[in-house]
């Protein structure tokens, strides 16, 4: 399973480093040391995370959305469902929860996993998921 440090966790959640240590240090998500001694967050964990955050976010402050270059949100897979042919994928990308329909044979040739970093890609009505 892939780790995050706390600098990569707080891209994804769209947030500080310094704000994605604090809630580390409070224990709202867990963290383990490597063998350097950096502190990681385990991807489940910070798939799990990630949604509590956007679905508590208080969605009347002042603060800029997190925004993305030319439709391109980086995040975290958050859910996959398998069918016999079709896939969903959910990432959330800071506040933002993405779900793209493809194909089962695209997820499974991707490597596609909860947990995993991944960007979504928006054209029209069609997101498409970039494996990072």
């Amino acid at each position: 399973m892939q780790s995050y440090t706390i600098g990569q966790a707080a891209r994804l959640l769209g947030v500080s480093p310094d704000t994605a240590r604090r809630w580390a240090d409070a224990g709202r998500v867990a963290t383990h040391r490597d063998e350097n001694g950096r502190r990681l967050i385990d991807g489940r964990d910070l798939a799990a995370f990630s949604v509590e955050v956007a679905q508590s976010a208080d969605r009347g402050d002042e603060e800029e959305p997190y925004t993305s270059t030319r439709n391109a949100f980086p995040g975290i897979i958050t859910g996959i469902k398998l069918g016999d042919i079709a896939a969903q994928v959910e990432i959330q990308a800071g506040p933002h929860r993405l779900v793209s329909l493809l194909t089962r044979e695209a997820v499974e040739e991707l490597g596609l996993e909860v947990g995993m970093r991944a960007t979504a890609r928006v054209k029209s009505t069609s997101v498409h998921i970039d494996r990072v």
